[in-house]
C-alpha cells in the first residue's frame, strides 16, 4: 500500500500479480508420445569410456546450447564414482561417435539424458567393482566404492579406481575367463513419466495512464526443480527464462500483413528485452521435493521462467488498471504501451 501511494503521487498506478503454475516436461515416454502420433522415440542415451587413467568421456545425444551441461554432467558422474570432475569430459554432437540420442528441449536434459549417464555409469561402477574383488581376493558382494576407491567392507584393504581401469586395460592379473577387457559401457533410458517442476512467481508493476508504459519494478520467482545439481546454473536458467517471459508479456510480438507476409522479420522490427527493461530478480529453489521416477531426482528447470512469468506481469498491469478505476478484466500480450493505453480510455 506504501509503494502504490508513493506512485499515485507521482501520478503512476502501482499493480501485483501472482501465478502459479506447473509443468509437465522430461519429455517423454515413449509409449506415450507413440499413442499421440510421434515417429520417434523420446529415450535418452549415453555412452561412458573410461580411459586406462581412470578419466571418462561420457558422450550424451544431449546437445548443449548454452545450458551449462558441460560443468552439471561431471557433477553427476563424479559423485558416482567419487572422483575430479576435471576426469570427466562431455562429448556431445558428434553423431560418428554418440550414440542415437532425441537432442535438447522440453526441459529434458538432466532428467532423461542425465538418468541415460547415471545407467551407462551404474554398468562401469558394476564392471569395475568386479574387478576390484578379483584385485583385493574379495567377494564381490562385499566390494564398496567411496571417494574413488574400492575397499573391502569392514577391512582396511582397498584399491583405488585409477588402479582397476588400469588393470582393465592391462589384464596382466585378471580374470579373462569371466570378464573382458576394456571398460566402456552404453545405456538408453525411457522415461517412465514426465516431471512435473511447480513454482510461484510475484511480480509489481508501475503503470504511467498518460502514456501506457510499464514498468517492472519488482519480480520474485518461488520454484520446485527436485533435487538441484547445480543451483548456480539453475538461477541463470530462471533468470534468462523470466526475462524472455517479460520479454513475451511486454513486448515480443509478430507481425503479419494482409497476405501473411512476416513484417517483424528482423531484430530491426521485433522487440525484445533489454536489460533496462528488467529489474533484479529475487529468485529462489530451495524447496526441493525429488521426482520419484528417475534416478536423480530432479525435474526440468529451462523453461519455468518463461512459463511463470508472463502471467504474473499481466495480472500485475490488470491489477494497476484497476487501481486507476478501470477494471478491464482480460488484456492481449503483449501488453504494449498502446494497447494499455487503448484500454485504459476505454
Amino acid at each position: 500500500d506504501a509503494r502504490r501511494k508513493e506512485s499515485e503521487a507521482k501520478g503512476k498506478l502501482r499493480g501485483f500479480g501472482v501465478n502459479c503454475y506447473i509443468e509437465a516436461c522430461g519429455i517423454a515416454p515413449s509409449n506415450l508420445v507413440g499413442q499421440l502420433g510421434a515417429r520417434a522415440g523420446l529415450y535418452e542415451s549415453a555412452t561412458v569410456r573410461v580411459n586406462a587413467t581412470g578419466g571418462l568421456v561420457v558422450m550424451t545425444g544431449s546437445h548443449s546450447h548454452g545450458q551449462g551441461h558441460e560443468t552439471a554432467f561431471p557433477q553427476v558422474i563424479a559423485e558416482m564414482i567419487g572422483i575430479p570432475e576435471e576426469m570427466v569430459e562431455i562429448v556431445h554432437g558428434d553423431t560418428a561417435n554418440t550414440p542415437m540420442g532425441m537432442g535438447t528441449y522440453g526441459s529434458r536434459s538432466l532428467a532423461v539424458g542425465g538418468s541415460a549417464m547415471v545407467r551407462a555409469t551404474e554398468k562401469i561402477i558394476a564392471k569395475a567393482t568386479k574387478i576390484a574383488s578379483h584385485l583385493l581376493e574379495a567377494s564381490e558382494g562385499d566390494i564398496e566404492l567411496k571417494d574413488g576407491a574400492f575397499t573391502v567392507a569392514g577391512t582396511d584393504k582397498s584399491v583405488a579406481w585409477g588402479d582397476v581401469t588400469l588393470a582393465a586395460y592391462v589384464p596382466h592379473n585378471y580374470p579373462l575367463e569371466d570378464i573382458e577387457p576394456g571398460l566402456e559401457e552404453t545405456a538408453f533410458y525411457d522415461p517412465s513419466n514426465f516431471t512435473y517442476p511447480s513454482g510461484a512467481y510475484a511480480c509489481e508493476v508501475e503503470l504511467d495512464p498518460e502514456t501506457g508504459h510499464v514498468i517492472i519494478d519488482r519480480f520474485a520467482a518461488a520454484d520446485d526443480f527436485g533435487n538441484i545439481v547445480n543451483p548456480m546454473i539453475v538461477s541463470g536458467q530462471v533468470h534468462g527464462g523470466i526475462a524472455q517471459g517479460i520479454g513475451q508479456a511486454l513486448m515480443e510480438n509478430c507481425a503479419y500483413d494482409s497476405d501473411g507476409q512476416l513484417l517483424s522479420a528482423s531484430y530491426m522490427d521485433y522487440a525484445m528485452p533489454r536489460a533496462s527493461d528488467l529489474p533484479f530478480y529475487t529468485v529462489d529453489h530451495s524447496c526441493q521435493t525429488p521426482c520419484t521416477h528417475n534416478p536423480l531426482g530432479v525435474k526440468g528447470c529451462g523453461e519455468a521462467g518463461a512459463i511463470g512469468s508472463p502471467p504474473a506481469v499481466v495480472n500485475a498491469v490488470l491489477d494497476a488498471m484497476r487501481s486507476g478505476g478501470k477494471d478491464v478484466g482480460h488484456i492481449d500480450m503483449p501488453v504494449t504501451p498502446a494497447r494499455v493505453w487503448a484500454a485504459m480510455n476505454g
